[in-house]
C-alpha cells in the first residue's frame, strides 16, 4: 500500500504541475509539449457495467428487451461489434478498471472456483495488487471526483475495497452477487450480502430493487458537488442480469408470451438478426446447441411455462436497468452536464448458464434463506430465478457456448461509447479488448502519464472513436486470454482456443473468427503452420503474465462445490454439534422417564 500511496502523490503532483504549466505565457507554451484541455472542458465519465449480458441482449444490438435510453446513447455514439472481454466477472472487472491483464493485475479468476494449488500464487490473490493503478486513481490525480455504486468483487479487506482503490465515495457489494430485493446472499458460498459504503459496513434498506438503489446512491454522490465545479468519474456496476434473475413485474409482464416458442426459436431468430445487422457474415455457419441441451418440445407444458417465464423476467430485468439509467441521464440533463458526459456501457462476459436451484442441498438452503422457485411470483422478492444453459446458448448467438468458456459466446460482448470526442453513429468492427477501456478514458480525459506505474496492456481507442479509420490492432499483434484453464489467443482474423471440460476437451483449435465467428470450422489440420505460430504466441503470453497451470483433473463446477462446502464447514459443524446436543438431551430425558416408569410404587 505504501507504493500505491507514493504513486498517488506522484500522480497528484503531475496533475498540479500540468495545471501550473497551463498558466505560462506563449513563449513558455511554445517550448512545452501539448497540455491537456482546461478543467472545465474535461468530460465527466460514467462507466456502466452489466453483469452477464450477452452481445445481442441490448436493443441497439437487436435484443428483445426494450432499452430506449441505451439505444439513444448508441445512436449518438459508437457501437462496437468486435469487442471481447474475459469469460468471468472478476478478471474482466480488474482489466476494465486498470487496462492491465488480469494475471498482472492480481485477479486471474474468482475465489468461488479457485483450486487450493493456486492460492497465494502471484496473479491469484484475487485483488488488485498494490503496484497497479486503477482508473479511479489515475483520474483522481487529475482532479476528478471518483464515485462508485454496485458490485465490486475485487478484494475484501482494508485497502482492497473501492475506497482503497481511488474512489472518493462508494457503495460496494463485496461478493459475486446478491439478492436484488433485499440485503441477503443468493448462494451458500456467502453467509450474507456484504455491502460497504466508503470501506465501512453499511446497513441497507430492508427492501429495495437493485438497479434503482444503485442509481439512486450514485446520483446522490454526484449531487454532493455543484455541477461544473469538478469533473467526475462514476462507475455503475449493475447486478442485472446476474443470478438471481429478478425484476419488478411491471417490466417482466411486458414480455408475456415473447419466449413461448422456446430456445431453439430464439437462437434462430438472433442468428437471423445477426446476419441482417452485420454481426455475422451472410454465408457463415453457426454452431448448434451442446449435446446435453434439452429439446424444447420434449419438455412438459409446465416446464415450458416456467422456462418461458424465466426469460420474461430476464428481459424485464434488462429493461428495468435501462429505466434506471434513464433517470440518471435525466438527472445529468437537469444539472446541465449531460452534453459533457462520456458514457461507456458494456458487459463483463457472456450469458450465465448455471442452474443453482437443482444443485444438491439447495432445497434446504433455499427454505432456510427465504427462497422459492415457482412460476407464481417468479422474479419477485424471495424468488431464486435463473435461465439455465439452453437459454444461455440461445442468447449467446451467433457465438458458441457462454460464460466461463473462451468460445465467442463467452467473450464477445456489447460495448457502447457515447459523448464528447465520439463521432455519432459510428460502428467499429475491429478487434478490441476490455483492457482498452482504461487507456481510452485516460486519453479522453487528457490525463498525465504515470511513469512509475506498470505499463497498461490495452490500447487507446480515441482515434477510432473520433472517426479515424484502420484497425485498432495490427494483424501481427497477438492478444491472449486465460481463465481457469480456458484459454484463447487472437492474431489478426484468427483465434486459437482451448476449452476445458465439461464442455471442452482441452485440445487447441484454430478458427478464422472474422469469416467464421460461430467457430464451426477447425483449421488446425489445414493450416498447421499458423497454429504452431499462434501456440508460440500463447506460450509467450503465459510466461509474460504468469498463468498458473490448472491441476490435473480440474473441473470448475466440482471446485465450486468443494469451495462452498469448505466455506460452510464451520456452520455445518456447529449445526451438527447443536443437533447432537439436542439428541443427547432428548436421550437423557427419555432415560429418566423410563427409570421413573420402572421405579416401585
Amino acid at each position: 500500500m505504501a507504493r500505491k500511496t507514493a504513486r498517488r502523490k506522484l500522480a497528484l503532483w503531475a496533475g498540479a504541475a500540468a495545471g501550473a504549466l497551463s498558466l505560462l505565457g506563449a513563449e513558455g507554451a511554445s517550448a512545452a509539449p501539448a497540455l491537456k484541455a482546461p478543467e472545465r472542458t474535461r468530460p465527466n465519465i460514467i462507466v456502466i457495467l452489466f453483469d452477464d449480458v450477452a452481445l445481442m441482449d441490448l436493443g441497439a444490438y437487436g435484443g428483445e428487451a426494450r432499452t430506449p435510453n441505451i439505444d439513444r446513447l448508441a445512436r449518438q455514439g459508437a457501437r462496437f461489434t468486435g469487442y471481447r472481454t474475459s469469460p468471468l466477472c472478476t478478471p474482466s472487472r480488474a482489466m476494465l478498471l486498470t487496462g492491465i491483464d488480469s494475471h498482472r493485475a492480481g485477479a486471474a479468476t474468482i475465489g468461488e472456483v479457485l483450486p487450493p494449488e493456486h492460492r497465494d500464487r502471484p496473479g491469484y490473490a484475487l485483488r488488485i495488487q498494490p503496484e497497479i493503478l486503477t482508473l479511479a486513481e489515475r483520474l483522481r490525480g487529475e482532479g476528478y471526483r471518483t464515485l462508485m455504486a454496485g458490485k465490486w468483487h475485487l478484494g475484501h479487506g482494508p485497502g482492497e475495497l473501492p475506497d482503497g482503490q481511488g474512489f472518493d465515495r462508494s457503495l460496494a457489494l463485496d461478493a459475486s452477487g446478491a439478492d436484488n430485493w433485499a440485503p441477503k446472499s443468493y448462494m451458500p458460498y456467502y453467509r450474507e450480502a456484504p455491502w460497504f459504503e466508503d470501506g465501512r459496513p453499511v446497513r441497507m434498506p430492508e427492501s429495495f430493487y437493485s438497479s434503482d438503489l444503485l442509481v439512486d446512491w450514485l446520483t446522490r454522490y454526484i449531487d454532493e458537488s455543484p455541477a461544473g465545479r469538478k469533473p467526475f468519474f462514476a462507475y455503475l456496476a449493475l447486478q442485472a442480469v446476474h443470478i438471481p434473475v429478478q425484476a419488478p413485474a411491471r417490466f417482466s409482464d411486458g414480455y408475456r408470451g415473447r419466449f413461448d416458442a422456446g430456445w431453439e426459436a430464439l437462437r434462430d431468430e438472433r442468428v437471423d438478426k445477426a446476419r441482417r445487422n452485420g454481426l455475422l457474415p451472410k454465408d457463415a455457419a453457426v454452431a448448434g446447441f451442446s449435446p446435453n441441451a434439452r429439446d424444447w418440445e420434449a419438455l412438459s407444458p409446465e416446464e415450458r411455462r416456467m422456462a418461458a417465464r424465466s426469460m420474461e423476467v430476464y428481459a424485464g430485468m434488462i429493461e428495468a436497468a435501462d429505466s434506471a439509467i434513464g433517470r440518471l441521464i435525466r438527472r445529468l440533463e437537469a444539472r446541465g452536464e449531460l452534453g459533457n458526459t462520456l458514457f461507456v456501457i458494456t458487459s463483463d462476459n457472456g450469458p450465465e448458464p448455471s442452474d443453482p436451484v437443482h444443485q444438491r442441498g439447495m432445497g434446504l438452503w433455499m427454505r432456510l434463506n427465504g427462497y422459492a422457485w415457482r412460476e407464481e411470483g417468479l422474479g419477485g422478492p424471495g424468488s431464486l430465478n435463473f435461465i439455465g444453459r439452453e437459454w444461455a446458448e440461445a442468447l449467446a448467438a451467433p457465438g458458441r457456448r457462454y460464460k466461463f468458456y473462451v468460445s465467442e459466446g463467452g467473450l464477445r460482448a456489447p460495448l457502447i461509447v457515447s459523448g464528447p470526442g465520439v463521432a455519432p453513429g459510428r460502428r467499429i468492427d475491429g478487434l478490441t479488448f476490455v483492457t482498452d477501456v482504461t487507456p481510452t478514458l485516460v486519453d479522453l480525459a487528457g490525463a498525465s502519464p504515470a511513469p512509475d506505474a506498470p505499463a497498461m496492456d490495452g490500447l487507446s481507442l480515441r482515434s477510432v472513436l473520433a472517426g479515424g479509420e484502420g484497425p485498432v490492432r495490427g494483424s501481427e499483434t497477438p492478444l491472449g486470454i486465460e481463465v481457469s484453464g480456458n484459454a484463447a489467443l487472437y492474431r489478426g482474423d484468427y483465434k486459437i482456443i482451448r476449452d476445458m471440460p465439461p464442455l471442452g476437451d482441452g485440445r487447441w483449435r484454430l478458427y478464422d473468427v472474422v469469416r467464421d465467428p460461430g467457430e464451426t470450422r477447425d483449421l488446425s489440420a489445414a493450416d498447421p503452420g499458423r497454429l504452431k505460430l499462434m501456440l508460440a504466441d500463447y506460450a509467450a503470453y503465459e510466461a509474460r503474465v504468469g498463468v498458473a497451470p490448472v491441476p490435473e483433473g480440474y473441473d470448475m463446477q466440482r471446485q465450486l462445490a468443494a469451495n462452498i462446502l469448505a466455506r460452510q464447514a464451520p456452520t455445518l459443524l456447529a449445526a451438527a454439534g447443536i443437533a447432537l446436543l439436542a439428541m443427547a438431551g432428548a436421550g437423557v430425558l427419555l432415560w429418566r422417564r423410563l427409570r421413573r416408569g420402572r421405579a416401585p410404587s
